[in-house]
């Protein structure tokens, strides 16, 4: 298997201090990017805290200053920026010219530019309090907070095609890998439409997002379905949410994908005892040589994603990615890529995971 590449999401977006292990001030911020980092973490997952006042930062001013920092501070980590934000314009021509979706397309224009952007493609509900047991939020500010408990509970992710296709146009403008979160097959499906319409294309770098409520649950079948369908070629990490998390990530890292931890997404381990985002990021470590995966270094998990590469057709894409070549007309039957007829299937094909490759007899392999 591919080394394990391990995001971090140490800055919790829906905690208020106090709840966590939150950083505010920037010096605890980046220190958090480090400690990440230290523990065995290569990707970390940016969101930005005003320092002034604790809360998650709408300022576009304070994005670019933070990833600057992430730059000298952790320059091998891959940052990749949460794309759920809308800056806040700071003036009325601003407001003016900020309209619907752009002030989130800003983040195509982030200098710094981090290495990825998460993008969603399909709106879709997104009620992480549906997963969420008592038990999970004792010692938070949602703790016996109906109010704030149904602010979450009606969150929704507005990603329609009049956002993504242009979205997506930025990022390729400004060399931004854009890093997609389908939360169920349909959105996986979108996903392979826009890069066989040649909208995106690029390495396709994924989440399988499953915080319920719209998106993936707890059920195995549709995490394995998932990974099923995701081509071959793609690079694909298990989000979840709290101790539902700690069973996803083991199930991740025997089935080849990779695993994001942190107080975004967990608060506690098995034994209901609070664990910090560096905690859980051991636990993952301790994961992998318990079944003998190799954790990725910085340099392992760029080469895995191929961070900076693009492709100039669709063509290129979907071969890189191991998805059959579009039909044109008159084509008829299951279409395959030309080889040089030295590559068997078994070399070549599989059921979309590492472990089809288990299926192929090594005698038969050894033979070609």
């Amino acid at each position: 298997m591919a080394p394990l590449i391990i995001t971090a999401a140490p800055y919790g977006p829906e905690w208020i201090p106090g709840d966590a292990d939150i950083p505010v001030t920037w010096d605890e911020q980046v220190q958090a990017a480090v400690d990440c980092y230290n523990a065995g973490a290569t990707m970390l997952h940016v969101h930005v805290r005003d320092p002034a006042t604790g809360h998650g930062s709408v300022d576009f001013d304070q994005f670019n200053y933070f990833i600057g920092r992430l730059k000298k501070a952790v320059p091998k980590m891959i940052l990749q920026v949460g794309g759920s934000i809308s800056f806040a314009p700071k003036s009325a021509d601003a407001k003016a010219k900020w309209l619907d979706y752009d002030t989130r397309h800003m983040l195509t224009e982030l200098d710094p530019k981090p290495e990825c952007v998460t993008v969603a493609v399909g709106t879709s509900q997104w009620d992480i309090m549906s997963m969420m047991l008592p038990d999970d939020i004792i010692g938070t500010h949602l703790e016996n907070n109906p109010k704030v408990q149904a602010a979450w509970a009606g969150m929704w992710v507005d990603a329609g095609p009049a956002f993504y296709l242009e979205h997506l146009k930025r990022l390729r403008k400004n060399r931004i890998q854009p890093y997609f979160v389908p939360g169920h097959v349909h959105q996986l499906e979108l996903i392979e439409r826009v890069i066989r319409a040649g909208v995106y294309m690029g390495p396709l770098n994924l989440a399988i997002a499953g915080y319920g409520g719209g998106t993936l649950g707890r059920n195995p079948f549709d995490w394995m379905e998932m990974v099923r369908r995701v081509p071959q070629g793609s690079v694909a990490t298990f989000w979840s949410s709290m101790r539902g998390l700690i069973s996803l990530s083991a199930m991740a890292i025997v089935l080849g994908q990779h695993v994001r931890v942190g107080n975004e997404d967990n608060l506690w381990g098995p034994d209901k005892k609070r664990r910090t985002t560096v905690q859980q990021i051991e636990g993952a470590v301790r994961i992998c040589k318990e079944f003998g995966r190799k954790v990725a270094t910085a340099e392992e998990a760029r080469q895995i994603m191929k961070v900076g590469v693009w492709y100039d057709s669709i063509e290129e894409t979907l071969h890189n990615l191991g998805l059959p070549p579009n039909r044109r007309d008159g084509q008829t039957g299951f279409l395959v890529w030309e080889t040089e007829g030295k590559k068997g299937v078994a070399k070549t094909g599989g059921d979309s995971h590492p472990m089809a490759y288990c299926m192929v007899p090594p005698t038969q392999v050894a033979a070609e």
